[in-house]
């Protein structure tokens, strides 16, 4: 067992309410294995700074309930920045003992890069219906054109404080060979081949998702970016998934955290 709580911080879009869960049966199936685990309900389209204030809320909840001194973070795709702000800018690296981070678009999305690339217009109408929807649904303070900003395709080397002498820092991707695997993120794969030439999970290249101590590719086989959080994940890719975590859970308890 881990020796702190596990928090799952889930990315764009995604939430966790009563009827929606952000990583499908991955807490239950945590859970089930022994794990004190939980699921982070930030915004679905928060902006970083935004979630990174309520990731620090829910965590700081998290410790007072449990009597933890620290979390183990595992944020998946936008999850990981908001992670790496709230860490990084809210002084939280003394509450965090472990971030591992999944198909997190550290140097940016050219799916984002290409949405932005759209005529205002068009943008401010689009973000209209989202913000407005996500407001429906729960979210704070949702900013889908903020967002889509943050998540363009990063110039040059990213450079950013690191805080790995604190808190112990891993990442991983995911690789989606063929449309056909999944069809949510086909169009996004198809778009991402054709503008940008390399391997992706339909939304974050695997060059993109590498972060201080880079672990590979979550599953040797065709995985998409919804799929590796439970999402649309094909049968017989499930229950590795599901296994995927409880080993990530086992290795983090293993190695003191």
């Amino acid at each position: 067992m881990t020796k702190y709580p596990i928090i799952l911080v889930h990315g764009i879009a995604l939430k966790e309410t009563k009827f929606i869960r952000a990583f499908g049966k991955i807490e239950y199936t945590l859970k089930e294995a022994g794990y004190d685990v939980y699921t982070a309900g930030t915004d679905g389209f928060g902006t970083i700074e935004s979630n990174a204030e309520q990731l620090k809320e829910i965590i700081l909840g998290v410790l007072d309930s449990t009597g933890a001194d620290k979390v183990n973070i595992i944020g998946h795709s936008k999850g990981g920045l908001d992670s790496k702000y709230m860490i990084r800018e809210l002084d939280m690296a003394d509450k965090v003992a472990s971030l591992t981070t999944l198909c997190t678009p550290h140097r940016g999305s050219a799916i984002a890069t290409q949405l932005w690339s759209l005529p205002m217009w068009l943008k401010k109408v689009l973000t209209f219906f989202i913000n407005g929807f996500y407001k429906l649904i729960g979210d704070k303070n949702p900013d889908s054109m903020k967002v889509c900003e943050q998540l363009k395709k990063a110039e040059g080397e990213v450079e950013e404080e690191s805080f790995s002498d604190k808190v112990y820092c891993q990442s991983y991707s995911t690789k989606l060979k063929s449309g056909k695997d999944c069809v949510l993120m086909a169009v996004p794969l198809t778009l991402y081949n054709h503008t940008e030439g390399i391997e992706n999970d339909g939304m974050v290249s695997e060059e993109s998702a590498k972060y201080e101590n880079y672990r590979g590719e979550c599953l040797d086989d065709s995985v998409s970016h919804t799929q590796i959080v439970d999402f649309l994940a094909k049968r017989k890719n499930r229950r590795r998934i599901l296994d995927f975590y409880v080993s990530l859970a086992n290795e983090l308890g293993e190695m003191g955290y």
